[in-house]
């Protein structure tokens, strides 16, 4: 029996920009309105986390949200389901229809603009696709053969570390379980410009915070935790604020923090081309490894190598 979240909030009238952007927020994660403040998600870690940030923006905002684990008796199962579907088709359709448009205007000048902004859409559709709604599957040849189409048509910088910042050098930087690609990306940036030593833990994410006995608060950092030293900053992930405080070192990190935005809050607000292909990566690395040292090992590789090619791209 699918399992479900609700999230249910009460947005303040002013400022008036916030029932706008948390409406947005919702669509973007895929929440199906059950009624007017009351989202509904299927059961998995990535709807809490969505859920969670939501909640946070809402309360920051000076209104209230409450997340609950449903299971529902009425309406049955299946028909949330097909509103699910529902949803997400006639995004696959709206997709299918600018495709189509695309092949018509023909132009070659502009055709690989138009593949990677359409490929990049088609995936945020799939990414909220939870129960495969039927026309997914021709939105993808749509877009296929729009590629296909196309394609017949058709300096590196140097990294150095920041200068010295003593406040974040010798510390430990803690973090929730189940890392994926903003913690992964955060703690990279951590060991590369900040720390070469920097040691991590992970601990569930608890509001009345302790480190383990013996070892003392002003020693950890926590982030992309509610509540944390360095966590999500208005629209910025946790990557973006880190480098806010800490500097920019070069151009390499600046585009990978837009890619981690565009994926993390899932807004497109960079529209950065390589965000598709870092998201299928992250996917396999996070279901390959399961022990999160293992996946900080492997995504610090990943970005280290992501870094040199985007370093040298003019």
């Amino acid at each position: 029996m699918t399992q479900w979240y609700l999230l249910t909030h009460n947005v303040p009238p002013r400022p008036l920009y916030l029932r706008a952007k948390i409406r947005q927020r919702l669509a973007q994660v895929g929440a199906v309105a059950l009624k007017n403040s009351v989202y509904v998600l299927p059961k998995n870690d990535d709807a809490l986390e969505d859920f969670q940030w939501i909640a946070q923006e809402v309360v920051s905002g000076g209104g209230t949200a409450h997340i609950v684990e449903a299971n529902f008796v009425s309406p049955p199962t299946d028909e949330i389901v097909a509103t699910f579907r529902t949803e997400r088709d006639a995004d696959y359709e709206a997709l299918i229809a600018e495709a189509r448009e695309a092949r018509k205007r023909g132009r070659a000048a502009d055709a690989g603009n138009v593949v990677a902004r359409l490929s990049k859409r088609l995936d945020e559709i799939r990414r909220i696709d939870f129960f495969d709604a039927p026309r997914r599957t021709a939105a993808e040849e749509a877009i296929a053969a729009l590629h296909e189409r196309a394609a017949r048509a058709s300096g590196k910088e140097k990294p150095r570390m920041l200068k010295e910042r003593p406040e974040l050098v010798g510390r430990t930087w803690v973090t929730r379980p189940g890392v994926k690609v903003d913690r992964i990306a955060t703690a990279w940036f951590v060991r590369r410009f900040i720390d070469p030593k920097a040691k991590f833990r992970f601990a569930p994410p608890d509001a009345r915070f302790a480190p383990p006995e013996g070892r003392s608060s002003n020693a950890e950092l926590r982030f992309d935790m509610v509540g944390g030293d360095f966590t999500h900053d208005g629209d910025r992930c946790t990557l973006e604020t880190l480098v806010r405080t800490a500097g920019l070192p070069d151009r390499g990190v600046k585009a990978i923090a837009e890619i981690v935005h565009d994926l993390d809050l899932k807004d497109g607000k960079f529209g950065r081309p390589e965000a598709a292909g870092i998201a299928r990566m992250i996917e396999g690395l996070v279901a390959r490894y399961t022990n999160d040292e293992e996946r900080l090992e492997h995504g610090f590789a990943m970005f280290d190598d992501l870094h040199e090619a985007l370093s040298k791209r003019r």
